[in-house]
């Protein structure tokens, strides 16, 4: 348990995450100036601890050692800690999760700790969680830092010479290397032949467990299939995908929404964090796929997921909060699980048929000890075993949601991460006025408007856009996906209803963007 009762640093922060470690025993830092100074001065190491408010290892690092007093005591005197909130400061998310691949050879993550050298922050160390004792071969976190401590004292010039080969190698990929002489299809048909032959056609998705929704890969084939018509098979790894996904447990069955991603290849069992940025493009992919199917299947999946977004996610001054945790009551998932003695006491006895049938109530638990909603069965074929006809199957399928999501409701809630960011703001007021346009729901396209409204009146300062807000305070330099997913969410807005004055903000933008971000040399355009 914490005892530390005087907050650190962090408790000005407007980050929800860097505030869950205001209190820890640990000399935190924010990424600030002073920090750096710090190190540079005291030639100690900097200890960089990245993760976000929602992230379920995350907590358990800071239950384990950040909250530990002897650990946090080894951390503060070896080194000088600081704290960055990755949706916050995804530039230095970005450059430290680049320089985890290069130095482990492996994929990176949450949370990410990496030790950089005192006066160029240079990294020459970096992993992702670590366990307080021992375990499954890696080091306790004690342990790990007293060996990268000792490393540092005894064998800098190596770590320099390393240093100049990371430096290299993040210079070759921030530069993108040598500019493509030409573009042509040849670039468009091989991202389509690499996604088909990594498809999963029995489940869904590309490749295996975890599974996450990657919605630019599915968006890029049915524009794929759109612009050729000839190729029905692109479009049905998109459209199987997004099937799969919504009848899946990673799918809140009862209160609309998809989680980060599967731990499986089925999409049955989620890593139960929801965020803003996943269901904004997934909301408006299932919007495209009704377009395409007519199946009203996705129709119900926009349904749900725009009125947990407009329920559970909006600010009441307009603007969209950015996660749902996966924990709850200190228990990972435990706001969704169920018993089936928990359904049967809540529904008649058709409703319980109905619902064990479908979510796999009469199988055997699938989380730890519980069952997540899954939908294991074939509607059809169960609406012909108790010989109900489809209408009456859906409506009682519809009563029996109703009832079980109005018993969750009364539970202990995951936590909310209130930050407003202006670029996953952004991905749901596309999303919203995609699917408020063609699904006819005046009240999404309002939701949009008012999120829209909100960016405007509080992010937006004198001529510069600004890329996270929380308790009306509002800061930090948009980047560059704030800029470009902005403009690409009122060009969505204007389609479901037009305003010359949004018209005119968006031309402003794109001169902003054009202006700070584009490198003129080589082409492209910078992040920061």
């Amino acid at each position: 348990m914490n005892t530390q009762q005087e907050p650190n640093r962090l408790i000005e922060s407007t980050s929800p995450y860097l505030q869950q470690h205001a209190r820890n025993p640990v000399d935190w830092w924010p990424w600030c100036e002073e920090a750096l100074e710090l190190a540079r001065t005291a030639k100690k190491p900097i200890l960089l601890s990245i993760g976000y408010s929602a992230c379920h290892w995350c907590h358990v690092m800071a239950h384990e050692s950040f909250e530990e007093r002897e650990t946090a005591e080894l951390m503060n005197r070896l080194f000088v800690n600081i704290k960055v909130d990755r949706e916050e400061r995804p530039d230095l998310d970005k450059i430290y999760q680049s320089a985890h691949q290069l130095l482990s050879q492996r994929a990176g993550g949450w949370p990410l700790t990496v030790f950089l050298t005192p006066d160029d922050r240079m990294p020459f160390f970096a992993g992702t969680y670590f366990p307080k004792e021992p375990r499954h071969g890696l080091l306790s976190f004690r342990d790990l830092m007293q060996r990268v401590h000792d490393a540092w004292l005894q064998q800098e010039e190596a770590i320099r010479q390393q240093n100049l080969s990371v430096a290299d190698a993040l210079q070759r990929i921030d530069s993108g290397g040598e500019p493509a002489a030409t573009l042509d299809d040849s670039l468009i048909e091989a991202a389509r032949e690499q996604l088909a032959r990594i498809f999963d056609s029995k489940h869904g998705g590309f490749g295996q467990a975890p599974k996450f929704p990657h919605p630019t890969n599915l968006e890029f084939l049915l524009h794929y299939w759109s612009a050729r018509r000839d190729d029905r098979q692109a479009a049905e790894m998109a459209l199987f995908t997004l099937y799969r996904m919504g009848s899946g447990g990673v799918y809140d069955q009862l209160g609309g929404g998809f989680c980060r991603y599967s731990v499986d290849d089925y999409w049955m069992i989620p890593h139960f964090e929801k965020m803003l940025y996943d269901n904004g493009p997934l909301l408006a992919l299932n919007t495209d796929a009704f377009l395409v199917t007519g199946d009203d299947f996705f129709a119900r999946i926009c349904r749900q997921t725009a009125g947990w977004v407009m329920r559970e996610m909006q600010s009441p001054g307009g603007g969209y909060y950015s996660t749902l945790d996966a924990d709850s009551e200190g228990e990972e998932g435990k706001f969704y699980v169920w018993t089936p003695e928990e359904a049967r006491a809540l529904l008649d006895g058709t409703e319980y048929e109905v619902v064990s049938k479908l979510y796999g109530l009469e199988r055997e638990p699938n989380f730890e000890g519980r069952w997540h909603l899954h939908t294991f069965g074939d509607p059809g074929a169960i609406a012909e075993a108790l010989a109900l006809s489809r209408e009456a199957f859906g409506e009682v399928l519809e009563s029996a949601r109703r009832k079980l999501f109005a018993a969750r409701e009364q539970r202990i809630r995951p936590g909310r991460d209130e930050k407003i960011l202006t670029s996953w703001n952004a991905l749901m007021i596309r999303g919203m006025a995609r699917a408020g346009r063609v699904l006819d729901e005046p009240a999404w396209i309002a939701s949009a408007e008012r999120a829209l409204g909100f960016i405007r009146s509080t992010l937006w300062r004198d001529g510069r856009l600004l890329a996270t807000c929380k308790d009306g305070k509002a800061h930090l330099n948009a980047y560059l996906d704030d800029h470009a997913y902005l403009i690409d969410a009122i060009l969505e807005l204007l389609q479901a209803r037009w305003s010359d004055e949004e018209l005119e903000f968006a031309i402003v933008l794109a001169d902003r963007l054009l202006d700070h971000f584009e490198d003129e040399r080589q082409g492209g355009f910078y992040f920061t």
